[in-house]
């Protein structure tokens, strides 16, 4: 019994349950639980930066050969485009086969919100964003968090110690012990993981209420069989024909899956999967490109989302759409999906921009999404989760870079940890 209590899976999900009901039944704890909530991602974010930042430059230092960075970067970036893409095509044909718009009748809802979200899309310059992956000052790129920016400076970073050779080498020591030293801070950081879901999941009900998501119950549904679809057939087939199992690997991050579903962030998790993909085989390297990279350019279920909610908004409204339309969507989505980062919120942003690109409906339309949006989040963020973690383990295998043994060991301890536990 002492172990159950202790352990960390139980006390998370333990803690999701309560904060349901309490945000049902002390709706005016809103904002004490909106407080705990960003406190522990807060706590999270602080290290985010230099844990990056260390874990790319230690590994681009101990790889020999340079031009493995930029193969590792361009068979990431492909992945994440192909998968993407997959995610974006089984969004929009469960949706039309679904139809989880018809028959529902347009709720008003907040229109001013809206109107924010608009400003703050149509200021989205792609070109821009693109450019923006330089900063201009690296200080002001670790203050803001800024992951892009950040991985930018640290390959260049990494790439001149590497040829700094054997007078770097009391640098990189010095690294690693900086490193091994916030990932001990982690480990305090996530003893606070079922205080920090609690308050996530009581200010999600709370706020929105149980009862918004009765009008929208089939989207959601929608949504999270998709998630699933996606989950357990295309990464599941990518699994497979990479030797690997998913659900030993969905055990092994069961931890990380419950985290993200109490507190809606997938950035909650981020350096706990830097770590944990470490510990699983892959190297430092791989994780350090791959994981950080993906946080911007692999989110399957953002993509998912965003295909699936356009897709409800126009069989809500009776929008009839071609399917040259429909292929148009999926253009747009596969280039405004990657301007959603890894916080909460930021996909109702994209979602505006969408809108706003295509030009098929009024933007006030997405205003019935509002109430919904929040509670479908966990289901984009772990999906998200779920897929970076799988790409770091392809990438890996298929650079070699990959260590079996660790596999076998970190997979065989998870499933043990479940039975004991």
């Amino acid at each position: 019994m002492k172990s159950i209590l202790s352990n960390l899976t139980f006390q998370v999900l333990t803690a999701i349950v309560i904060g349901i009901a309490v945000g049902a039944f002390f709706p005016g704890f809103s904002a004490h639980a909106r407080l705990i909530s960003q406190s522990f991602i807060n706590m999270i974010t602080m290290l985010i930066a230099p844990i990056i930042f260390l874990t790319i430059v230690l590994g681009i230092a101990h790889m020999g050969d340079m031009r493995k960075v930029g193969r590792v970067g361009g068979k990431a970036l492909l992945y994440f485009e192909i998968v993407t893409t997959l995610a974006i095509a089984i969004g929009l044909v469960v949706a039309n086969l679904l139809q989880p718009g018809k028959g529902i009748k347009a709720a008003g809802g907040d229109v001013g919100k809206v109107r924010e979200y608009a400003k703050q899309a149509a200021g989205i310059d792609w070109a821009e964003f693109f450019a923006h992956i330089i900063p201009h000052n690296i200080f002001e790129s670790f203050t803001k968090g800024d992951i892009l920016q950040i991985l930018f400076f640290a390959i260049l970073f990494g790439y001149g110690l590497n040829k700094v050779g054997e007078p770097g080498q009391s640098l990189i020591s010095t690294f690693e012990k900086i490193s091994k030293v916030l990932f001990n801070i982690m480990k305090v950081v996530m003893r606070f993981a079922p205080i920090g879901a609690f308050g996530g999941m009581a200010y999600s009900v709370s706020t929105y209420g149980l009862s918004t998501l009765l009008p929208m119950a089939k989207l959601m549904g929608a949504v999270y069989l998709t998630c699933l679809l996606f989950i357990f057939v295309v990464l599941g087939l990518i699994c497979r024909m990479y030797k690997f199992s998913l659900w030993k690997y969905l055990r092994y991050i069961r931890q990380e899956i419950l985290i993200v579903l109490g507190t809606s962030s997938s950035e909650s998790v981020l350096p706990n999967m830097m770590q944990k993909m470490e510990q699983i085989g892959c190297s430092k390297s791989v994780v350090g490109l791959v994981i950080p990279t993906g946080y911007s350019f692999n989110l399957d279920g953002t993509a998912i989302y965003l295909s699936m909610a356009v897709i409800f908004l126009t069989q809500v409204f009776n929008i009839e759409l071609s399917t040259g339309q429909q292929l148009s969507i999926m253009a747009v989505l596969m280039i405004t999906s990657k301007g959603a980062a890894g916080v909460t919120g930021s996909g109702f942003i994209v979602l505006t921009s969408t809108i706003v690109a295509l030009k098929i409906m009024p933007v006030e339309h997405i205003a019935i999404l509002l109430g919904v949006d929040r509670f479908m989040s966990e289901a984009r963020a772990i999906t998200n989760m779920i897929g970076n973690g799988i790409a770091t383990i392809v990438i890996a295998k298929s650079e070699k870079e990959f260590d079996q043994e660790k596999y076998l060991a970190a997979t065989a301890k998870a499933q043990i940890a479940t039975i004991d536990g």
